[in-house]
C-alpha cells in the first residue's frame, strides 16, 4: 500500500522506487545510517560491531551486530533487494557462530568498533551502563541470539520459513524499509511485518507456551524411560531379598505397589527425581480407613522402633491415610548411584513390611472388607 500526501485539496500518493533505482548502496548508505540510528529497525539495541567477521575460516560478514537490555546478541542482516534473498538461513549461520560470544570478547569487538568511528569512550564501561549492570555476568550474557533481517521487501519463502522457525523457538524479526521519491527527497517507510507489532506480545507468548509444551512432552518421554528402568534395576536386585513385590512389572509411573495381605491395604515404592519413598496405605471406607489408621498409630513406638527409619504419619482427610519412609536419592542421581539408591529402598521395605506384618490381622478384622486400593 502506498504512502500518500495529504493537502487540502488532493490526497496524492508518493512514487515508490527502490533502492537500486535511488543509488541507495546497502553498505555505504543503509548499514552507514543505521549503525548510527539502529532504533529505526530494532529498538533498544546498542550496535557492538559493522561488518563483523572475526572468526575463522570463513570470510561471511554480519552487517551489524548489537545486543539488546536483555544481554541477547542482536545479528541485523541487510537486504536493499525486494525478496530479501536467502537472509534468514544467512542470519540462522551468523547466529550460531556469534552464539559463544563472551562479555570479555564483546567487549574488545565493541572497543575496536568505538575506534574506527573516532569515538574515545571505554567499551566495557559503556557495555555495562548499556546493560545496566554493575559488573560483568558471563552467566546472563548472549543467553540467546535474535536475528533482525531488513530489506525492501520479503518473499512469500523467506516470511514463511520465518514464521515457521519462529514457531520452534527462534526470534526472527523482518523489517520492511519500502522507499519513495518526493520530488528530490526519498522517504523511507519502515514497518515491522514479523511478528507484527500489535500481535507480538502475543506471539511470544504462544512461541513460549508452545516451547513449553514441547519440552514437556520430551522430559516427559524421557521421565518415563528412566523410571521404568530404575524400576527394572529394583526388581530385579530385590529377588532373592524379598518376594514382596515378586509378582509386579516395572512400570513408567512413579511408584510400584502390592498387597499388603487384606482389602484395603498396600505397600508401594515411589521414586521422584531426587527422593524416593516406601509407603503404607490404608484406603476404601473413610470411616474405615480413619479407624484402622488410629489403632494403627497406637503402635507407632513400636513400628518405628523395628523399621529403624523415622517414619512420617500421615491421616488423610479423604479415602487414603499413608505411613511414609522417605529416603534419599532418585531417578534423576547419576545411574552409578541407582544400586545403592534401590539397595536402600528395598532394605527400607523388608523392615517396613517386618514392622507391620504382626498387625496386619487386627486390622484386618477391624471392619469388613468393602473396597480396595
Amino acid at each position: 500500500m502506498p504512502i500518500y500526501e495529504m493537502t487540502n485539496d488532493h490526497i496524492t500518493p508518493l512514487a515508490e522506487t527502490t533502492f537500486p533505482a535511488a543509488k541507495i548502496r546497502e553498505r555505504e548508505h543503509l548499514q552507514r545510517l543505521l549503525r548510527e540510528q539502529i532504533d529505526v529497525v530494532c529498538a533498544d539495541t546498542l550496535v557492538l560491531a559493522e561488518a563483523f567477521r572475526d572468526w575463522e575460516d570463513s570470510k561471511r560478514e554480519i552487517d551489524l551486530l548489537g545486543i539488546d537490555k536483555d544481554a541477547n546478541l542482536v545479528v541485523i542482516e541487510l537486504k536493499r533487494t525486494e525478496d530479501a534473498g536467502h537472509a534468514e538461513l544467512q542470519a540462522i549461520r551468523y547466529a550460531a557462530m556469534v552464539s559463544a560470544m563472551t562479555f570479555e570478547k564483546a567487549t574488545e569487538v565493541y572497543s575496536a568498533f568505538l575506534r574506527a568511528n573516532g569515538k574515545t569512550e571505554d567499551a566495557g564501561d559503556a557495555l555495562l551502563n548499556f546493560l545496566d549492570w554493575e559488573e560483568p555476568d558471563e552467566d546472563s550474557f548472549a543467553q540467546d541470539v535474535r536475528l533482525v533481517i531488513v530489506a525492501a521487501d520479503f518473499s512469500k519463502e523467506l516470511t514463511t520459513s520465518v514464521m515457521w522457525l519462529n514457531q520452534r523457538d527462534l526470534d526472527i524479526r523482518c523489517v520492511r524499509m519500502r522507499p519513495y521519491q518526493d520530488g528530490q527527497r526519498l522517504l523511507v517507510d519502515v514497518q515491522q511485518v514479523i511478528p507484527l507489532p500489535e500481535a507480538q506480545d502475543y506471539t511470544i507468548r504462544i512461541r513460549e507456551k508452545a516451547v513449553k509444551e514441547r519440552q514437556d512432552r520430551e522430559e516427559q518421554g524421557s521421565r518415563q524411560v528412566l523410571r521404568k528402568a530404575f524400576w527394572e534395576g529394583l526388581l530385579e536386585r530385590s529377588r532373592g531379598k524379598t518376594d514382596l513385590f515378586g509378582n509386579v512389572s516395572a512400570s513408567k509411573d512413579s511408584w510400584i505397589a502390592t498387597g499388603a495381605g487384606f482389602s484395603g491395604g498396600a505397600l508401594s515404592y515411589h521414586v521422584r527425581r531426587h527422593g524416593s519413598a516406601v509407603k503404607f496405605h490404608l484406603c476404601g471406607e473413610k470411616t474405615l480407613n480413619k479407624a484402622r489408621f488410629d489403632w494403627l498409630s497406637n503402635m507407632r513406638e513400636k513400628i518405628e522402633g523395628v523399621c529403624g527409619i523415622s517414619l512420617e504419619w500421615d491421616r488423610s482427610s479423604g479415602k487414603e491415610s499413608h505411613v511414609i519412609g522417605e529416603l534419599q536419592g532418585g531417578y534423576r542421581d547419576e545411574p552409578e548411584q541407582w544400586a545403592a539408591i534401590q539397595q536402600r529402598m528395598i532394605e527400607a521395605m523388608i523392615r517396613l513390611d517386618k514392622a507391620l506384618r504382626p498387625y496386619m490381622d487386627e486390622l484386618r478384622r477391624i471392619g469388613p472388607e468393602e473396597e480396595r486400593c
